[in-house]
């Protein structure tokens, strides 16, 4: 259940060409960030993932089918798509009704439904608000609802755009709670992402992008460690390597717990420099 680009390009009707010559592939359960400076083509590739665009050149392939054969529906039961916005996704007047539409309309048995609605209900948080208005719930909650409502369909790909935007630390939490459920049951995750540590912390690869091209993929610590990389794309380490690499410190140092055991070891070292090695 592969998601492949090959020499892919997207010009939009106004002109603008978003993508040009792109080549990626995202394995089943593999988490993906996808970083870069506004315009940099992010937002267009996911929506090429998921069809809600089709590519003007290239092929675009999701399990080795192209995503200008099937409709946009029939792609988003394999990969799905959270939106930043929650409020361009929800339009039930329940939250319960919400969660259960996508297995409503792919004809799911009333029975299984309401057993996947109260799991999805319990994994995200919502649990509580079932019987509220989607609109009248706060921003965080929303989100959630968003989410859980394309969860309720088992998408073998989960596309989230900027997810952290508007959650508080435990939002945050679940959220990472949530992200671990999925890639236990083999969910591949991809985020569009502006938020560095989020993605230093729970991602696993980074699509690095810059003016609608690939610059580079590789690990985040591959990535947060190529100085011109990140000044083609135009975005800043973590805040705790940025540190680091302000002191100087050694370029594996990614987060505050690798920074204070970096001190920590330095302290040490310059202790037994001062007093000398141990009498035996």
């Amino acid at each position: 259940m592969t998601i492949r680009f090959e020499d892919v390009g997207y010009r939009y009707r106004d002109g603008t060409q978003a993508l040009e010559g792109v080549d990626f592939e995202i394995a089943p359960g593999a988490r993906v960030a996808i970083i870069g400076q506004n315009g940099a083509g992010k937002t267009t590739a996911a929506k090429l993932m998921n069809g809600l665009l089709k590519p003007n050149s290239g092929v675009v392939t999701v399990n080795g089918t192209s995503t200008t054969t099937v409709t946009t529906a029939q792609i988003a039961r394999t990969v799905a798509y959270v939106f930043q916005n929650p409020d361009d996704q929800l339009f039930r007047g329940r939250v319960d009704d919400e969660l259960a539409y996508v297995g409503k309309i792919r004809g799911m048995d009333p029975s299984q439904i309401e057993a996947t609605v109260a799991r999805v209900a319990e994994l995200v948080g919502v649990e509580s608000y079932m019987e509220s208005n989607p609109k009248d719930v706060p921003l965080a909650i929303r989100k959630f609802v968003a989410l859980g409502a394309l969860l309720v369909g088992r998408p073998a790909y989960l596309i989230m755009d900027e997810p952290t935007a508007g959650l508080d630390q435990p939002g945050g939490s679940r959220l990472i709670r949530i992200m671990d459920e999925l890639t236990a049951s083999g969910t591949g995750i991809v985020t569009i992402c502006h938020d560095m540590r989020f993605v230093m912390e729970n991602f696993t690869s980074v699509i690095a992008m810059a003016q609608g091209s690939v610059v580079a993929t590789g690990t985040p610590e591959q990535i947060f460690s190529d100085d011109s990389v990140l000044a083609r794309c135009a975005v800043q380490r973590p805040e705790a390597a940025q540190l680091a690499h302000e002191l100087k410190m050694p370029s594996r140092i990614f987060t505050l717990d690798d920074v204070k055991t970096a001190i920590e070891e330095s302290a040490s070292e310059f202790r037994i420099h001062l007093e000398g090695p141990a009498e035996r």
